[in-house]
């Protein structure tokens, strides 16, 4: 494996009929982004409903991808949880099996928290983890946590913890931020969560993405993630996603894709999208890329 990161599936998570993880599903799905070219699986992030995932559940699926024999240093795991213990917990378990990297959120229940809060939290997490602590890659997703990460709380960060510090998810959708970001840190494994500033995030030093839309259209989005391609369909469907959940939505197109309909499940709080809604984005998804996807 190469040291750049390249592209890694933002893997969704299906349930089956009675609420619980569709575990040989979710391995298949995993096992057809690595032939397409996916460098590595996130398992739990936001694409994955890992905020509604169990430490339970999570420790069996992890478990569960190594016994059918995905390498752990093709794995990334999301801790999306609030107590810096339970953040530990969780990313020391999957630390132990050997993952390629955590994807560590901020937490997200209080609002307006300054970043000297944010680095105590992260400091907490740290500790508490000691010798495990590793390749983290801290998730800025504001739009969905309301909790943004500065340029300089990373500063902050990387300074105190440089051999655990390892880079940045954005999935800001905010391009000054994310330019400021690949400017201040470029040293670090910047990655682009927003596929419509991909192409020009990897050019700009970005070492790849950790991407939802890589479950549906892989081999698109690693030609953004690994040559700094830009792709005008993938932006325009990004747009048409935006009109709905988001995670919602990418398991529409995974069934589309597919023929799969137990992909359209989601975990509560979530609710799928109507059938009028998938059968849109179906369309959308047709006119742009039908005729070329294979």
């Amino acid at each position: 494996m190469s040291n750049r990161f390249g592209l890694s599936v933002a893997l969704a998570t299906p349930f089956d009929a009675d609420g619980r993880i569709a575990t040989n599903l979710m391995i298949s799905q995993a096992r057809k982004c690595l032939a397409d070219g996916c460098e590595s699986i996130t398992l739990f992030g936001t694409t994955g409903e890992g905020s509604s995932i169990g430490s339970q559940e999570r420790e069996e699926v992890l478990t569960a991808f190594l016994g059918a024999g995905i390498s752990a240093n093709q794995i990334v795991a999301g801790v999306l949880v609030d107590a810096a213990e339970d953040a530990a917990a969780q990313a020391g378990h999957a630390l132990s099996r050997g993952v390629r990297n955590i994807l560590l959120a901020p937490p997200c229940y209080f609002k307006n928290v300054s970043d000297d809060g944010l680095f105590k939290w992260f400091s907490a997490v740290f500790a508490i983890l000691g010798d495990k602590a590793r390749d983290v890659i801290a998730y800025n997703i504001p739009s969905v946590t309301m909790v943004p990460l500065t340029v300089s709380l990373i500063g902050r960060l990387r300074a105190a913890f440089p051999a655990v510090m390892a880079g940045v998810k954005d999935s800001s959708g905010d391009w000054p931020f994310t330019e400021s970001l690949l400017k201040e840190h470029g040293d670090l494994i910047i990655l682009i969560g927003d596929e419509r500033h991909l192409g020009r995030g990897v050019r700009l030093g970005g070492q790849g993405a950790i991407s939802g839309m890589a479950n549906f259209l892989p081999r698109e989005v690693k030609r953004m993630a690994d040559d700094g391609m830009d792709d005008t369909r993938i932006e325009e469907f990004v747009e048409e996603l935006l009109k709905y959940p988001v995670t919602a939505a990418v398991k529409v197109m995974v069934a589309h894709r597919t023929d799969e309909k137990a992909w359209l499940a989601v975990r509560p709080p979530l609710v799928a999208i109507s059938g009028e809604g998938q059968h849109q984005l179906a369309l959308a998804f047709d006119a742009l890329f039908r005729s070329k996807a294979a």
